[in-house]
């Protein structure tokens, strides 16, 4: 046995000698490492635990910062004037884009247009230095690539508007269910439908905190004396989503005929389940089709050129001779 173990750790020792092999181990042990430490950091930032933790943590810090920021955007609303468009239907149309976003403040407002001016300027007076090392550059070509540098600087800003929106809805779609099911848990319990919003809201405040924040609005408005049907019709209207659509239909024809809320939102939550059911079908029978292009594109040509490579070489090398 002994000796078997001798043979194992000459053995061992043979290989690593070379300092290749060597250093083929220390990149990988490096590589490891560094995954998962960033894994580490990035689930420790995303545990709801440490950010209500954080959150009850500055709330005496919150007085102080809400009075810096309401200063600042005091002296921001001044430039609204300036910055702002003439026409009231842009304007409109902007303030929509910025609600299903959650953005707001009258402050967003402005803040959304003196970026699109901002970045426009950057990339356009950027565009114009980069033409000067180019004095062959005609001055046609010179106009559209400033031109284009100005467009791209106005565009950006909707784009970025447009993946926010894209990406809240997508947060509050996945927050939906545990909302849906802590509703039938409290219905079920004996608790009204604004007693229920409020602890559900209480629930899911640091997991979903976007779905939290329009169900506290919606509490908000049925505490001023807002009629609950108009308070769950604004809640529609503010996501934009069919499923929360669906749910305030649902409610709405509830609260109106005077059926019980417990069976209804039991029903809701089963068919929800059924349509949660097939969305995951649907995404898994797309997966074949997205994965031929980076088949196809990377996987296919390293593998032919490790695979055929060394034999073209040779067939190559044997005709040249």
């Amino acid at each position: 046995m002994l000796d078997r173990l001798r043979i194992g750790l000459d053995s061992l020792v043979g290989v690593f000698a070379d300092s290749q092999w060597l250093f083929v181990l220390i990149i990988g042990a490096s590589i490891t490492l560094f995954f998962f430490a960033a894994f580490s950091i990035v689930s420790t930032i995303m545990n709801p635990v440490r950010r209500q933790m954080r959150s009850l943590s500055l709330v005496g810090d919150a007085s102080q910062r809400k009075r810096s920021s309401d200063r600042f955007d005091n002296r921001l609303l001044s430039l609204s004037r300036l910055v702002l468009p003439r026409s009231e239907k842009e304007i409109y149309k902007v303030k929509k884009k910025l609600s299903l976003a959650g953005l707001r403040r009258d402050s967003d407002l402005v803040y959304f247009f003196l970026s699109k001016i901002l970045l426009s300027l950057v990339f356009g007076l950027s565009t114009l230095v980069a033409t000067t090392y180019s004095p062959d550059l005609p001055g046609v070509k010179v106009l559209f690539f400033v031109s284009l540098g100005f467009a791209v600087g106005m565009l950006i800003p909707s784009y970025v508007l447009d993946r926010k929106i894209t990406r809240r809805k997508l947060r509050i779609v996945n927050g939906f269910p545990d909302m849906l099911d802590l509703m039938v848990a409290c219905s079920e319990a004996g608790l009204g439908l604004n007693s229920a919003l409020q602890r559900v809201c209480r629930e899911i405040q640091y997991t979903h905190p976007d779905l939290a924040r329009e169900i506290k609005i919606v509490n908000a408005e049925m505490l001023g004396g807002v009629d609950r049907v108009v308070a769950l019709r604004g809640l529609s209207e503010r996501t934009e989503i069919d499923d929360i659509s669906g749910f305030v239909a649902m409610l709405s024809q509830s609260i109106r005929f005077g059926t019980g809320i417990a069976e209804t939102l039991r029903i809701y939550a089963e068919e929800f389940r059924d349509k949660r059911m097939q969305r995951a079908e649907e995404a898994a029978q797309k997966v074949g089709t997205k994965l031929l292009f980076p088949l196809v594109l990377c996987m296919f040509p390293a593998f032919f050129i490790v695979a055929v490579g060394p034999a073209a070489i040779s067939i190559i090398q044997a005709f040249g001779n």
